[in-house]
């Protein structure tokens, strides 16, 4: 991945080695792998005609677009089509999960029930694979022994609970799973945010939709959960900002620094707006599309 050296570093000073996300390798599982997986996000999702997306589609039934092989007709224009929102998704390895472990490799179209298993299934596994990101980043990253430790426990949790069968599945609480392992990221979150200088921001939840926060300081900033569709963070310092559900849709990243970023996904940077000096997390691939 393409990384380059963003304005922030040179106007703002080192953060700290330790902070300037050493390249880490990301889980093969957690990386979407599209030749092992039936095309399920072409199918269970649910497409409404937007921005995003050029028609309507139910969940069940296949995108046009979609081919006989489960690959998509139009991958390589689908921005031009009108499919924006097919750009964005990542299943972080949750399709060739369900595919290939949950349901054996047994196609969707020759289930007896058309897939809906299977479909359902989909969106239970990327939050459970979306928990294994979140405490696989603590693990490698320079969190205190103690709490990598426990996300290490927690790991092997969660694991287990994605090689359940459908049915194990479809009875799981996954609110109850996210309450359980959220204080594990909080406190892994004040650890390693701890390191930014100053008086990190606390904009947990905050609604900064279209904010102009061009240029500013928001080194190891609380913004979990943070609304920040279409903001100004152009040339922001967000090094060791902890970003876990933050709303980065069409937010302006051009010439941003999110070195070491604490819980930024593939979805979050492919909804955004970034360019050549946009500095993201090595474990992260920058989108095809920003200029």
């Amino acid at each position: 991945m393409e990384r380059t050296a963003g304005a922030a570093g040179a106007r703002k000073g080192a953060v700290g080695a330790s902070e300037e996300d050493a390249p880490r390798a990301v889980p093969a599982e957690l990386r979407a792998d599209c030749a092992n997986c039936f095309g399920l996000c072409c199918v269970a999702l649910t497409f409404i005609r937007s921005a995003d997306f050029a028609r309507d589609k139910p969940s069940g039934e296949p995108c046009r677009n979609l081919a006989a092989d489960h690959r998509c007709g139009i991958h390589g224009r689908l921005r031009d089509a009108g499919y924006r929102g097919c750009t964005v998704y990542d299943c972080l390895g949750a399709g060739q999960k369900v595919s290939q472990v949950t349901f054996g490799g047994r196609d969707w179209r020759a289930a007896a029930d058309g897939g809906a298993a299977m479909f359902a299934a989909l969106p239970l596994m990327r939050q459970l694979h979306e928990l294994l990101a979140y405490l696989a980043e603590i693990r490698d990253r320079g969190a205190p022994a103690g709490l990598r430790a426990e996300a290490v426990r927690e790991l092997d949790r969660v694991e287990a609970l994605t090689r359940l069968d459908p049915e194990g599945l479809a009875a799981l609480d996954l609110d109850a799973e996210r309450r359980r392992v959220n204080p594990l990221l909080l406190r892994a979150s004040a650890a390693v945010r701890a390191r930014a200088p100053g008086r990190p921001a606390a904009r947990r939840g905050a609604d900064l939709v279209g904010a102009r926060l061009r240029g500013a300081d928001l080194r190891g900033a609380d913004l979990r959960g943070a609304l920040l569709i279409g903001a100004d963070l152009g040339r922001a310092d967000l090094r060791l900002a902890d970003l876990i559900g933050a709303d980065l849709r069409d937010t302006d990243l051009r010439g941003a620094d999110l070195t070491g970023a604490l819980f930024l996904t593939q979805a979050q940077v492919n909804a955004a707006r970034g360019d050549t000096r946009t500095r993201i997390p090595t474990t992260l691939d920058r989108p095809a599309h920003w200029a």
